[in-house]
């Protein structure tokens, strides 16, 4: 999937909204947990429910990984489910793999080459090396952990060193990741994560990386907005995709759950078209 294509579809839905499939088997309603596939089953009917507002569907390998190879599997379905039936959709694979030589390459053939997602998430602590594997695959998308939405972020993230030093200004280390990476690829297959939670980083952050699109997770159940995030975010092509998970897939626990999912998708969908 191309730059030109993602804004597309956002042009034509009018939403920049990422459902981010945490599928967890302790959450589902009770009316799926007896099937065979369950946490497919709840993705399927997730996805047929959100698809006309949705540009990006996002799983969370974890979730999949915590069921073996029966998660696994269900993980491989949910992809194949989305590619057939909606291909214009990007799916993101948030695996935040991150290694080098040999290993980031198998890596990079298991969710491009074999599983066909169109981007996976990465961190960058080991450089260079645990990145170009996946960008030196065409058509397939880098997403690179920049500025979490996670509290603990101001552990490594925010802070500043003399390391980081350019030309006397300490550089927090998000900056140098994102100033660093944008060397690496392109716009058209280098995105960054920055959480909603720190939506005044946005404005930062597009004055030296103003057209690069930005998956921003925290939106909802993290506590952050769509008007902050398009505030301070949004580029010449929109630039963002902002992940909703566990506010639009858990909004109920009952055998309404898809329809109400649905609901929720609308109603973010309809605030992202006012900023558009």
């Amino acid at each position: 999937m191309t730059y030109s294509e993602l804004f597309q579809q956002i042009c034509k839905k009018q939403s920049f909204l990422c459902v981010g499939l945490d599928s967890s088997s302790e959450l589902i309603p009770d009316c799926l947990r007896d099937n065979e596939y369950p946490l497919f089953d709840f993705n399927k009917a997730i996805v047929d429910a959100t698809a006309q507002y949705a540009v990006s569907f996002k799983p969370n390998i974890a979730f999949y990984e915590a069921e073996g190879v029966k998660g696994w599997k269900q993980f491989e379905m949910t992809v194949d489910y989305i590619k057939t039936n909606y291909p214009e959709i990007m799916v993101i694979a948030d695996a935040k793999r991150g290694d080098i030589g040999n290993t980031a390459k198998k890596y990079a053939q298991a969710f491009f080459t074999r599983m066909n997602c169109d981007a996976v998430t990465l961190a960058p602590y080991m450089g260079e090396d645990s990145v170009r594997p996946f960008l030196d695959i065409e058509g397939k998308w880098s997403v690179i952990l920049a500025l979490t939405s996670n509290k603990s972020a101001e552990d490594f993230e925010t802070g500043k060193s003399s390391s980081l030093s350019v030309d006397g200004y300490l550089m927090p280390m998000f900056e140098k990741i994102i100033r660093k990476a944008m060397t690496w690829g392109s716009c058209d297959n280098t995105m960054f994560v920055v959480g909603a939670t720190r939506p005044e980083k946005l404005r930062e952050i597009r004055t030296y990386c103003p057209d690069h699109f930005l998956l921003v997770p925290g939106v909802g159940a993290q506590g952050g907005t769509i008007a902050e995030v398009a505030k301070y975010g949004l580029n010449s092509h929109c630039g963002l995709l902002v992940n909703s998970s566990r506010g639009i897939i858990y909004a109920s626990h009952g055998e309404d759950f898809a329809q109400v999912a649905a609901e929720e998708a609308h109603r973010l969908a309809e605030d992202m078209s006012k900023y558009l």
